[in-house]
């Protein structure tokens, strides 16, 4: 594998550079006097600003893109072989890393790099530990899934030896990092594209907790199904969370306030306690807030720092995020796509006020919708209403004789409620004549189907 020398810094080409992860990694090489450029299928807010920074962004991904001035390329998952940026430089022997791959080697430059796992929850789990971080004043590096708004963007660059970064699994991406302190919020199937059944997931998440070293740190939720397969024989610590006293650091004393979101009382392995209320919804975020938590704990962070912090956090992008209100109807955008992240977020809104919960869903990937086809629909039927809308293919291209009008049949087979629409405008007109003042609308999905709610806003 080609290794970066980063105090002699070179010609780096993204093939992918707009997408948020790939655009935060270029910002941090530019800021490191590396020379950046990428290609991209359209402009957007991410390209402009990495621009803006020094970086060369081409809109359109072609074989003229590479050129002997380039010394690595780095890639995604979704690049295919036959993409012609990657054939080019394969041919023209350029060096070439994989997004983890890179980020891996960036995390070697700290001396305390976090890595927050897990099927569900890293972007809140790692927005909130950023939070906490930046309250301590101990100016991380950071490098979200999502825009944090505190940062007003998706990566910070700091200069300490903190750097906190989200770790996913697919593609076992997260096998190249380096971390000193692992998180492992949860474990399921999930990435059935990839990954062969829940064991081959959870020998992936062994292998990931394998990587810390022996002065480093695990925290890993109590929860997980046969939790000593995981974290038997590791040389780090490993310390674990939960609601139930058993764990290292448990939630007690879990309420309820009158905006949905939850507090509860914060317990330390010494005895301490404090405190934690929360200020988004959803009982999916004490399990996020606790490993947080646990985290700042095991780093000397103090708790009123903490607890602080995620009083004041208020949730990153398109994570129960409220978008607007149009019509006396409150609209909500939620990245859910899985079926136990569509329970979370329905669950957590039927503690929001509302009179009726319409939910429109964009299934993500055909292999995710055949795979948990039964599950989505008992996941979504917790919605009074639940609109439909295609599949987001995202990197597939083959159907798998799949399509959301499936999904639909579950659903009412279930006894639920549901409508299917081809086109998005179908969507708006059928939820500006069904929707009604009191009501709270949902927009669901990885893909673009934030857009709906935005037409309605007239945003």
């Amino acid at each position: 594998m080609y290794l970066i020398n980063f105090d002699k810094p070179v010609h780096v080409h993204f093939i992918g550079i707009g997408g948020i992860s790939m655009s935060g990694l270029a910002q941090i090489l530019l800021n490191k006097g590396f020379t950046v450029s990428g290609s991209d299928s359209k402009e957007s807010p991410l390209t402009a600003e990495l621009t803006e920074n020094g970086a060369e962004i081409l809109i359109g991904q072609k074989a003229s893109n590479i050129n002997t001035s380039i010394d690595v390329v780095v890639y995604t998952a979704a690049i295919r072989k036959d993409n012609p940026e990657f054939d080019a430089a394969v041919k023209m022997n350029i060096p070439m890393l994989t997004r983890a791959e890179l980020l891996g080697q960036i995390m070697r430059n700290y001396a305390s790099p976090i890595a927050v796992s897990g099927t569900h929850g890293k972007t809140t789990t790692s927005s909130m530990a950023s939070e906490i971080l930046l309250a301590a004043d101990t100016d991380p590096t950071l490098s979200i899934g999502g825009i944090l708004k505190s940062i007003d963007g998706n990566i910070r660059i700091g200069d300490s030896d903190y750097f906190l970064t989200e770790a996913c699994e697919y593609t076992n991406s997260f096998l190249s990092f380096y971390p000193k302190y692992g998180v492992i919020l949860n474990i399921e199937e999930d990435h059935l594209d990839f990954f062969k059944d829940i064991n081959d997931i959870r020998a992936s998440f062994k292998k990931f907790a394998e990587l810390l070293p022996a002065d480093g740190v695990l925290i890993i939720n109590k929860n997980i199904d046969n939790l000593d397969e995981i974290i038997k024989g590791l040389c780090c610590k490993t310390v674990t969370f939960g609601t139930d006293s058993d764990a290292d650091y448990y939630a007690t004393d879990i309420r309820l306030d009158s905006r949905g979101c939850y507090g509860y009382t914060f317990n330390c392995p010494d005895g301490r306690t404090s405190k934690v209320q929360l200020s988004v919804v959803g009982i999916h975020n004490v399990y996020n807030s606790l490993a947080a938590m646990a985290l700042s704990d095991i780093l000397g962070i103090p708790d009123s720092v903490s607890t602080d912090a995620l009083r004041t956090y208020s949730g990153a992008d398109r994570r129960f995020e409220f978008k607007g209100s149009v019509g006396g109807v409150n609209i909500i955008d939620d990245y859910a796509h899985h079926p136990t992240e569509i329970k979370a977020t329905l669950t957590a809104a039927k503690d929001y006020p509302h009179e009726h919960l319409w939910c429109v869903f964009q299934p993500h990937t055909y292999t995710r919708t055949k795979a948990f086809l039964h599950d989505f629909a008992e996941a979504l039927s917790l919605a009074e209403n639940v609109v439909l809308a295609d599949i987001y293919a995202a990197r597939e291209t083959d159907t798998l004789g799949i399509s959301s009008a499936d999904l639909q049949e579950e659903i009412i087979k279930l006894g639920g409620n549901c409508h299917y629409f081809r086109s998005f405008g179908e969507i708006e007109i059928f939820l500006l004549q069904n929707c009604n003042p009191g009501d709270m609308l949902i927009t669901m999905g990885a893909g673009d189907v934030v857009k709906i709610g935005e037409n309605l806003l007239g945003n």
